[in-house]
Order: C-alpha cells, then sequence, then structure tokens
C-alpha cells in the first residue's frame, strides 16, 4: 500500500498569546532549525477549506528539538518565526513527506499555552511504548512538591487539548483520503 500524506497529529504547545487549550492548528507548513518545509499551494487550499470547516486556526508550525518550557522561550520562538504552535515531531513529519515527495498535514490542540511555564516534572519524555513515565514525574514532583498546582493545571488544559482532537481526527479521515 502506498502511502499518499503524511499527518502530524496530537497537542502542542501554544506560541501565540491568542491561542487557548484546546484550539486546534491546522498547518501544511513547517520550520525549525535552518529548514522551511511547506506543502504545494493547491493542497494549501485545499487544506485552508479543511481548516475553516473544523473551526481551526491555520498558520506557522515551529518543529523544535527540545521542549519550549517557559512564557520567555515561546515568546522568543514567536517572536522569531511567527510559528502559532509548537511541538517535537511535525518537522520530521515533514522532512519524511518531502523526502517522500507527498504531502503533509499537521493537525494539533494546544495543550500549553503560551503564557504557562511548563513545570520541571512535565519535561520528561515519553517511554518507548509512548506512555509518560509516571515514575519519573511523581519523583520529580516530590521533590520539589511547589510543582504539583502547575501539573495539576497542566493536566486539565491538556485534557482539553485531547478532547478537542476527537472531532478533527473524524473529519481528518476524509481530507486525507482527498490530498
Amino acid at each position: 500500500m502506498d502511502t499518499d500524506c503524511l499527518v502530524s497529529f496530537g497537542i502542542a504547545g501554544g506560541l501565540a498569546p491568542e491561542l487557548e487549550a484546546g484550539t486546534i492548528v491546522v498547518s501544511g507548513q513547517v520550520v525549525s532549525e535552518g529548514y522551511h518545509w511547506a506543502i504545494e499551494p493547491s493542497a494549501r487550499q485545499q487544506l485552508s477549506r479543511f481548516a475553516r470547516s473544523i473551526g481551526a486556526v491555520e498558520g506557522l508550525v515551529l518543529g523544535a528539538s527540545t521542549f519550549l518550557a517557559t512564557q520567555i522561550e515561546k515568546k522568543q520562538a514567536w517572536a522569531a518565526t511567527d510559528a502559532l504552535s509548537v511541538d517535537l515531531e511535525s518537522d520530521i513529519v515533514a522532512r519524511i513527506a518531502t523526502t517522500l515527495g507527498i504531502p503533509f498535514i499537521v493537525l494539533r490542540s494546544i495543550a500549553d499555552t503560551a503564557q504557562r511555564d511548563l513545570p520541571p516534572a512535565a519535561l520528561f519524555r515519553l517511554t518507548t511504548g509512548g506512555k509518560p513515565d509516571f515514575s519519573s514525574i511523581v519523583a520529580a514532583v516530590l521533590r520539589r512538591p511547589v510543582q504539583l498546582a502547575g501539573m495539576i493545571g497542566l493536566a486539565r488544559e491538556t485534557a482539553i487539548a485531547l478532547a478537542a482532537l476527537i472531532g478533527p481526527a473524524r473529519a481528518l479521515h476524509s481530507l486525507v483520503t482527498t490530498v
């Protein structure tokens, strides 16, 4: 089976200050250190129609190699790139799709806004199975209990972001089969 399109799907950090938790960002453009990937103009028009149909905002996405954990880092990234959101995977998807000569789509929901500093306990990467490393997170919170309020707020916003992805995930199927 041939692949016709790659999708970067999930949650992201907000860079644009007006984006709230659960805002859906759709993009066919990704920037990262020294690179800029963009889908063809004809596919971009179709992607714009899709974004409007699901009530998403459309704009540039930053693919970062590390977490942007503070409001200052997010503000600097937004000023430098004009990207709406940041994640750790979209640049990989865009690079692979471009190498294969196929389009890519970024569909992300904002989980941590530009106004949120991420608590240090939230900065652990996922396990190889794709799950949060709960033992490391709990140990970090126990070392610095003051993080607990921030972790609870982040968990609440992440739940909002994940719930917001349900409708767009269903709609994405129809778009991917026509891109």
